[in-house]
């Protein structure tokens, strides 16, 4: 079995771009991986076309050889997109040489623990309040949109939900995004009694709308600086959080702010390869340590999260992607014992799923993985390529 064909696809997918890499070989095995340019990774698809051509004439079987081949190739400047690149690559082999065995994902590492996975609903309101026509979904402009938004959740037997901070703003609501340098605030990054307002009133309102028995997470990303992360903590005590989710390269910082939080701090999701997560889990600077599958790589990730696992740290995927990316971090989550619960995007574009063939089966949100060879989906190519991306 040889390579013979790699390729990478690119669509138009609302306010992003959705990017897919293609491994096929002579005799007609196609191994597909999603992957991300638009968090901080622009040109990344570039990157993969160039290490990519090295694979023609292997066997994709290999895993384990080309991807440390590949690595030699890039140590002078190992991490960011040569990383990134190397695990798109890892993560369609995979998938490549589980179709060739005939097994879904999960057998390639010792079988599913579970094959119901649980859900929380991501970017609860953030997508309605500046993407609802998009979206195909009513628009967030009151309290009362919000309640009913959460009344949604509860219907569709999500038993969680992660939202991000809302500010009141004309004719509604904006998201409160200075860390992307997408709202005021940036680039000092300071904390506001109104800001923190805002979050307490959104988060009351959703708790009001779930009820005191659903998990309740908030994504505060980079938007603040450590005084102002933990000005935060301290204003989301009593909605009783599963969670508050933050960002920063700093885990002496972050550990500070663990241990004075009112509540279970989720951190990491930026950090690739157990070199980066090696320090945050030596400080215990985190209660879940967040994977992202496709940045990882799905044998570096199991790694990591055995590591977690060494200090006592639960794991969940970091996944706001396409439905490829959920299958990846669904088969991820099936694996490691030390699961806590699973991202997902319910809300996206409206033609999402044209984009692929076997959409995930959702049921009282769970997530049903699927028996089907390799990550149990495929990407529809005719409909990718009608959808050519923005620029």
């Amino acid at each position: 079995m040889k390579i013979s064909h790699v390729e990478t696809l690119h669509c138009d997918a609302g306010w992003r771009n959705f990017s897919f890499l293609k491994i096929a070989t002579a005799d007609g095995i196609v191994g597909w991986a999603e992957f991300n340019e638009g968090f901080g990774t622009a040109g990344l698809g570039n990157v993969v076309e160039t290490l990519g051509k090295s694979l023609i004439g292997q066997d994709p079987r290999r895993i384990g050889l080309i991807t440390s081949t590949l690595y030699t190739k890039v140590v002078p400047a190992r991490g960011g997109l040569n990383h990134l690149a190397i695990a798109a690559i890892e993560n369609a082999l995979l998938d490549l040489k589980a179709k060739s065995l005939g097994v879904p994902m999960y057998d390639l590492f010792g079988g599913a623990i579970r094959t119901r996975i649980p859900l929380y609903w991501s970017h609860c309101g953030t997508y309605r309040v500046r993407s609802a026509e998009l979206c195909g979904t009513p628009g967030l402009r009151t309290y009362d949109d919000l309640f009913r938004l959460g009344e949604e959740v509860k219907r569709g037997g999500f038993r969680a939900l992660k939202t991000n901070i809302l500010v009141p703003a004309e004719g509604g609501f904006a998201s409160y995004n200075p860390g992307f340098g997408r709202s005021p605030g940036f680039p000092e990054l300071n904390w506001s009694p109104a800001v923190l307002e805002a979050a307490r009133r959104q988060l009351q309102t959703f708790r009001d709308a779930i009820g005191p028995e659903a998990g309740l997470h908030l994504d505060i990303n980079f938007h603040f600086k450590t005084e102002g992360f933990r000005r935060v903590a301290e204003a989301v005590a009593p909605f009783h959080l599963s969670w508050l989710e933050l960002d920063t390269y700093d885990p002496d910082a972050l550990a500070f702010i663990r241990r004075g939080a009112p509540c279970p701090i989720a951190s990491c999701e930026v950090l690739t390869s157990r070199r980066e997560f090696k320090r945050y889990f030596e400080t215990y600077a985190v209660d879940v340590a967040i994977i992202d599958v496709p940045w990882n790589g799905m044998i570096e990730s199991v790694k990591i999260a055995a590591m977690a696992e060494a200090y006592e740290m639960n794991v969940a995927p970091h996944n706001f992607y396409g439905h490829l990316c959920s299958m990846m971090s669904a088969h991820f989550s099936a694996v490691v014992p030390n699961f806590r619960i699973m991202e997902i995007d319910i809300d996206s574009v409206r033609w999402r799923d044209e984009f692929y063939v076997g959409l995930p089966v959702i049921e009282h949100g769970e997530l049903v993985l699927p028996e089907r060879p390799g990550w149990g989906i495929e990407v529809n190519e005719a409909a990718v390529r009608a959808r050519p991306p923005k620029g």
